[in-house]
């Protein structure tokens, strides 16, 4: 009776330039015979600038090596059908002079979006107007009212990221998170498309 050996590909992982990606990088490994242990230390390939910064590991690649190496094995993969492998190259540490230069400008930008918003819905006259209803006189600057408001939407935007800083308020996902892991699902998708498309005219040819 043949062993039976379960892999399960993971989704994405991300290597260094020159990196050696071996069996236990790209998948979990699972069988109840401890001598396939080694198999998890099996080379698939390495990395290099030439695969750009993205490349696509098929689990029928992986089944042909692990076959090679042992062609007794039952494959089975309880996982996605392939992996993809972001290649990251070495990172320049940012300088802080460009980092403020960048707060700075999104600051700005953001201040003067609210403010533009908060002139084109007249919002400083449905402050005066509101104070004057609950109370009866009219002033140029209802602080009473102003800075309360000035303070909301501050705490609206902390609850509406779901965080202070680095740290997250609750397990919710934010609207920004959702949209992030969206987008990152169309870009993986769009990448194993243009892989299938690429070995398909590659076969062609």
């Amino acid at each position: 009776m043949k062993a039976i050996l379960y892999i399960r590909m993971k989704k994405r992982i991300s290597v260094k330039t020159g990196q050696l990606i071996r069996l236990k990088d790209v998948c979990d490994v699972l069988s109840q015979d401890e001598a396939l242990d080694t198999l998890r230390d099996l080379p698939i390939r390495r990395a290099t600038a030439k695969d750009g910064n993205y490349f696509i590991i098929d689990a029928i690649k992986l089944f042909q090596l692990i076959s090679q190496q042992n062609p007794s094995l039952d494959l089975r993969n309880l996982g996605p059908p392939q992996t993809i492998v972001e290649v990251k190259k070495q990172e320049r540490v940012p300088k802080w002079l460009f980092v403020g230069f960048v707060w700075l400008i999104l600051f700005i930008g953001s201040g003067l979006t609210i403010m533009n918003f908060h002139t084109d819905v007249s919002m400083k006259e449905v402050h005066q107007r509101i104070y004057y209803l609950v109370t009866g006189q009219r002033v140029a600057r209802p602080l009473a009212l102003q800075i309360p408001y000035s303070l909301g939407i501050g705490a609206g935007m902390i609850l509406f990221f779901n965080h202070v800083f680095k740290k997250r308020i609750n397990e919710e996902p934010s609207p920004m998170d959702l949209e992030v892991y969206l987008y990152q699902e169309t870009i993986d998708q769009y990448l194993i498309d243009c892989e299938r498309k690429n070995e398909h005219e590659s076969h062609s040819t």
